[in-house]
């Protein structure tokens, strides 16, 4: 089964797609994974039926929400069928021979670094520079042979292109985890044990309107989990929200979004889902 996922392979959304198939999709083996430099190209490949299914982060416990994937979410076909978390684990990776006294300069996503500002404030020696993508910075270091210089990524990244860790786990907090969406086009049955919802909708630019859409779910019965806003384009000062729900009937949540589209100017289910657990 083919994967897209944002970000190279032995990144992030890598071991997410693995803990996917592990735990919800045995029966399918292991993932041919398409690795995406840009999140538009993510939906890009459901949407022309290259990947079956992608795996995209959504939210971090310390970055908090990516919120261009929300934007992508919405303009899109695609469906969230799926969620899972991931323990978040930064690690100093070189080439192979390389101590960290040569390193002169280390590489990773902007998030991965403010992520680790304890660690970079300890080695000011070391300029920290921002690139594309966490295990793309181990690919492009070991790519070009250089030797003055490492990435800071997950350990799947060390493995995945050869390289050696230098130093484990300098993320700044233990408690780290990143949210992933498992998102199709349409290729797979609805989750039938599904208990938790993801929606978005807009309202009239109004006094009280939020509050009666809010009044709406908890009515029906639903527990909101997260509540998200996003501008409308064209429309200064409007939002769309968006939220996660959690049920325990399929029925209440189906009643909720007949009663609350009576209130709003949009409503759109992104999808409904198992939630995940933590690890």
């Amino acid at each position: 089964m083919r994967v897209a996922i944002q970000g190279e392979l032995g990144s992030n959304s890598h071991m997410a797609a693995l803990k996917v198939f592990a735990e919800d999709l045995p029966e399918a083996g292991a993932p041919e994974l398409l690795p995406c430099a840009l999140s538009a190209e993510v939906f890009e490949r459901l949407a022309d039926g290259a990947a079956a299914i992608a795996v995209l982060p959504i939210e971090n416990s310390l970055h908090g929400s990516v919120f261009e994937h929300y934007d992508l979410l919405l303009e899109s076909n695609a469906r969230v069928v799926g969620e899972t978390q991931l323990r978040i684990r930064h690690n100093v990776i070189a080439a192979p021979g390389v101590k960290l006294a040569d390193v002169k300069r280390v590489m990773s996503h902007p998030v991965a670094l403010s992520q680790c500002r304890r660690w970079l404030r300890e080695h000011a020696g070391i300029a920290a520079t921002p690139f594309y993508d966490t295990a793309g910075s181990v690919k492009q270091l070991m790519a070009q042979g250089l030797t003055d210089c490492a990435g800071i990524a997950p350990e799947l990244a060390a493995r995945q292109y050869g390289a050696e860790i230098l130093v484990g786990g300098i993320e700044d907090h233990r408690e780290n985890y990143t949210r992933f969406y498992v998102l199709t086009a349409g290729h797979f049955a609805a989750e039938t044990s599904a208990d938790k919802a993801s929606l978005a909708f807009s309202l009239e630019h109004r006094s009280g309107s939020l509050i009666e859409a809010l009044e709406v779910l908890r009515g029906g019965g639903m527990n909101l989990t997260k509540i998200e806003s996003r501008p409308v384009p064209g429309k200064p000062w409007e939002y769309v929200f968006f939220v996660d729900l959690r049920f325990e009937e399929v029925a209440h949540l189906d009643q909720a979004l007949t009663a609350l589209t009576g209130r709003c100017v949009m409503v759109k289910e992104l999808g409904r889902y198992r939630a995940a657990g933590m690890e």
